[in-house]
């Protein structure tokens, strides 16, 4: 089973805010699979003699590298830990501080020593989560199942969800009578017959489950999917209140089609889903381009960020490119080395973006338009 712990934006702005002299970032490849836990722990030890190598040749106090090694060692020693992990796991680093967190994209590994935590590859993670909620609903049945990135879809325990149709509108079939000879608004429910009245039960168990999973969804962002026949697929759209509903659905009767292929099925309506996003994304930016919204230049691209221009960041996420930004121009400097006397200049643009609340893309290089390390359309010319 995957394991994950996916930062939400306030997570990655808390971290992209933090400061101290000694800050230490890791990217590692793991996997879900325990026998193979200690190939990654043996990579652990190698980033992490990296990185306090740079510690030591940037002159840090000892006292502050052996804290530091102390962290890792701390982690590299904790089997339980290891025993359940995602694709890739993040590690900042402080003499103070340590914080984990388990991803299920595969990112490369990195090593990043500075004053600041480098955080871009953080942002693949939450750019296309590859996560979503599949309600599958019948007229004898209805399941909540959450899924992430590769994991094991899992069905979500909903309160005083309906357990199928004729329960959530008093009836002994969907086709049926009354169990209770109660009137439902002013209208019998027992009077209402054929096709006509089978619409009506199906809308109000429709409604029921739609009050049921508010509770649930409400503070949620991602994707809702239908698994469904119509015509209660068709239905349920029409009572449903979560704004992330997805308007692709799971054709069919869900109840004869397992966890694990609603899952593949939704993976697949994400897959279009994100493609889409992004080829409109592109599209915008050709256009703000051609009326000098759009840059593509690294160092236009890091002004505007310092000055709070920048709208949409597109970010290649396995770029790094070493240097500075100056805090008030926004003029880069390139270095001709990594190493902890400076910082990505493609991070840093990250960051300032970020907290000018631009939305942030992290895509492989060939999504990048202009096929540089970064791309933006601006708010207003700098």
């Amino acid at each position: 089973m995957l394991h994950i712990d996916i930062p939400t934006r306030a997570d990655i702005e808390k971290l992209a805010t933090a400061r101290d002299l000694v800050s230490v970032s890791l990217y590692l490849r793991t996997s879900p699979r325990p026998t193979e836990s200690d190939a990654a722990r043996i990579e652990l030890k190698n980033l992490a003699s990296a990185a306090v190598d740079q510690l030591r040749e940037a002159g840090v106090e000892k006292h502050l590298i052996e804290s530091v090694q102390e962290h890792f060692e701390d982690l590299h020693e904790d089997s339980s830990f290891w025993r359940y992990q995602s694709h890739s796991l993040a590690i900042f680093v402080t003499p103070e501080s340590m914080q984990t967190y388990r991803l299920p994209n595969e990112l490369l590994s990195a090593v990043e020593v500075s004053d600041r935590f480098y955080i871009k590859p953080l942002l693949r993670t939450v750019t296309f989560p590859q996560a979503a909620f599949i309600l599958a609903i019948a007229a004898n049945s209805v399941r909540l199942i959450e899924i992430s990135a590769d994991s094991e879809p899992h069905e979500v325990g909903v309160q005083d969800m309906p357990a199928d149709a004729p329960g959530a509108v008093g009836l002994d079939s969907i086709s049926g009578r009354s169990t209770t000879g109660r009137v439902r608004g002013n209208m019998a429910v027992g009077r209402i017959h054929g096709s006509e009245g089978q619409k009506v039960r199906l809308r109000q168990y429709s409604r029921a489950v739609d009050r049921s999973l508010r509770p649930v969804l409400t503070g949620h962002n991602l994707p809702l999917i239908i698994a469904a026949a119509e015509p209660l697929a068709s239905i349920y759209r029409s009572v449903n209140s979560y704004p992330n509903l997805v308007a692709a659905g799971i054709n069919g009767n869900p109840e004869e089609t397992s966890d694990a292929d609603l899952a593949a099925a939704a993976r697949r309506i994400l897959d279009d889903l994100y493609a889409a996003e992004l080829a409109d994304l592109k599209e915008t930016m050709a256009i703000r381009g051609a009326h000098g919204r759009a840059v593509t230049d690294l160092s236009d691209v890091a002004r505007a960020a310092t000055f709070g221009a920048v709208e949409t960041l597109f970010v290649d996420i396995d770029r790094s490119v070493p240097g500075f930004v100056d805090e008030e121009s926004g003029v880069i400097t390139l270095s001709s080395e990594d190493n902890a006397a400076n910082y990505g200049v493609v991070d840093e643009i990250v960051r300032r973006a970020l907290l000018s609340d631009a939305s942030i893309f992290a895509v492989r290089a060939d999504d990048v338009p202009g096929g540089g390390a970064v791309a933006a359309s601006v708010r207003f010319a700098v």
